[in-house]
């Protein structure tokens, strides 16, 4: 007898978990949380175990300081204390970059920083500068320097920050000048005769990257950066976050690995067979502010096999409810209609999935766990999703 009735179809519970720390059993704990599941009637084959990556990264103790940071930049771009470092289109977030920054400055302490932020918003979606200032000075062309812009016109309408001197502030704490640009093509930084460049976007890292090399041949991206050695991520500081003064926490290496040894150890513990998904930032725009919520380079940072290319596609509910009442089908030949539908192999192209576009099934995973466990207080890094994911 199961605890959650029948008539209950997708669902997702976040898992209260306590703290994880480094170096705690997070296999152990994961599998035991997954057994009072399977005690209260609440895990079944086919659900879905989602853990965010962050209490991941922790207990890999994948944490690394701002002067190792420092080190890999100024060996990978050979770059001296007084040289000129570029950084091209990074995300306005504090959390996400400001320590990552300190780190690149550190590498040139007598030197210059030159960042520029695309405009009038940076890659996912924070306004850097006002729009209608962009647009009456030269629009999606404009080049436009820090230092010339009334600074009401440089505030987050949400947070009420002007990133630009927010930044300037990192740089020369670190003993650099700091010289900040707003414009949309790459190769506008060239002008300032950098020495070195981090291509800092992204999901669009290579195309930048390949753009200033047209042009210059230094150029790095963040994931070259941490993306080797003992303490590493095979994104580098790409989905970095602000650990503590002076630490960066990277993203979780051996994804797949660990999803897979928890997936065991649960079937071990509890006989059912469960995926495993490691999940970053969700894939989701908020309409209010215009903010995309994906900072992180992908959404999941591993997965058990059984998600590897799995799609969710569907039948077109609605559409077909509305069609066969039109045909005068009755409930019963309606709901019949649409069971058979589901059960067959349909074309992507086939009437009955108009309208139901075909999306990564760990993207949507990723997103509803992430929407479920938040990033403030929840306390619960764990979550398990139920009657979506059918193998």
């Amino acid at each position: 007898m199961k605890t959650l009735p029948t008539y209950i179809g997708s669902a997702a519970f976040g898992l209260k978990m306590g703290v994880f720390l480094p170096g705690c059993d997070l296999i152990g704990e994961v599998s035991k949380r997954a057994e009072d599941l399977n005690r209260d009637g609440l895990l079944d084959d086919g659900d879905v175990i989602c853990i965010t990556e962050s209490v991941v990264a922790r207990v890999q103790s994948n944490i690394v300081t701002t002067d190792q940071v420092a080190t890999e930049v100024k060996s990978k771009l050979s770059l001296q204390p007084t040289s000129t470092l570029g950084v091209v289109f990074p995300i306005a977030s504090r959390n996400r970059f400001s320590v990552a920054l300190e780190g690149l400055a550190k590498a040139v302490p007598e030197g210059k920083v030159v960042v520029q932020f695309s405009h009038p918003e940076d890659e996912v979606g924070n306004q850097v500068i006002e729009p209608a200032y962009v647009q009456g000075h030269g629009g999606v062309g404009a080049v436009l320097y820090h230092k010339d812009i009334p600074g009401q016109l440089l505030l987050h309408p949400v947070t009420n920050i002007d990133y630009g001197s927010y930044y300037t502030d990192v740089i020369r704490r670190q003993g650099a000048t700091a010289v900040i640009i707003y414009a949309n093509d790459p190769q506008v930084i060239l002008a300032e005769k950098p020495d070195g460049i981090i291509a800092a976007d992204i999901r669009t890292r290579l195309e930048t990257k390949a753009k200033l090399q047209e042009a210059f041949a230094n150029v790095i991206t963040l994931q070259d950066l941490c993306s080797n050695g003992d303490i590493a991520s095979q994104w580098g500081l790409l989905g970095s976050n602000m650990s503590s003064d002076g630490k960066l926490k990277l993203a979780p290496r051996n994804g797949d690995e660990i999803t897979k040894e928890i997936q065991d150890e649960i079937l071990r513990r509890t006989d059912r067979k469960v995926e495993v998904l490691i999940y970053g930032d969700g894939a989701y725009k908020d309409p209010g502010t215009g903010i995309y919520e994906l900072a992180d380079p992908v959404t999941t940072f591993g997965c058990t096999p059984g998600l590897n290319s799995c799609i969710r596609g569907g039948v077109k509910y609605k559409m077909l409810a509305d069609r066969l009442h039109a045909e005068g089908k009755s409930i019963l030949e309606i709901e019949a209609a649409i069971q058979e539908a589901r059960a067959s192999n349909l074309e992507a192209d086939s009437i009955e999935t108009e309208g139901t576009t075909p999306r990564k099934m760990t993207d949507i995973l990723a997103s509803l766990a992430d929407l479920v466990s938040g990033s403030s207080d929840a306390g619960t890094p764990v979550v398990l999703v139920k009657s979506i994911y059918r193998g």
